[in-house]
């Protein structure tokens, strides 16, 4: 186990974990807000010692999402939570793994920046990272295409010295 809290255990995904995380990243719900790999991509991910894939599981033993955090051998000494997918919504679930994954980075790593991007129509999750921290620092315009039309994205980071701040 990587990361333990009362309500939440985030975990090494495993190959066995693949199936779940396919799932929720293509699901309805999801996949109009984060970008989509193929299970070789994810599998090659849990072999790359720069890529760190969590799943994230409730209190009950349940499977509820998982993160994707890259970076972690980056010279600048900046780490990207690449994806953060939640199946089980409005239970907080979000918001923890944020603020859990944001403080192991911190204390377990030197790094000295975080940052996320987050589609500009994905209100929730940036009301999320906010509450966590993050500051926004620009927008990247119609920078990836969706089918036929083009998206934005926002770049959000906190800092290690804000976030020794908050503590």
């Amino acid at each position: 186990m990587i990361i333990h809290s009362k309500a939440l255990d985030l975990q090494r995904t495993t190959v066995q974990d693949l199936a779940f995380v396919l799932a929720i990243e293509q699901s309805e719900l999801n996949r109009i807000y984060i970008g989509q790999w193929t299970k070789a991509e994810h599998a090659a991910a849990l072999q790359d010692p720069d890529i760190l894939h969590l799943t994230i599981w409730d209190s009950t033993g349940k499977r509820v999402g998982y993160i994707i955090i890259t970076g972690l051998q980056d010279t600048h000494l900046t780490v990207c939570i690449k994806r953060i997918v939640i199946h089980s919504k409005g239970f907080g679930y979000g918001k923890l793994s944020l603020c859990l994954v944001t403080d192991w980075i911190f204390r377990h790593t030197e790094s000295h920046r975080l940052w996320l991007d987050v589609r500009d129509h994905n209100h929730r999750a940036r009301h999320v990272y906010e509450s966590c921290g993050f500051t926004l620092e620009g927008t990247l315009r119609d920078c990836i295409k969706v089918g036929e039309h083009f998206e934005s994205l926002h770049i959000m980071s906190i800092l290690r010295h804000e976030y020794m701040e908050r503590e």
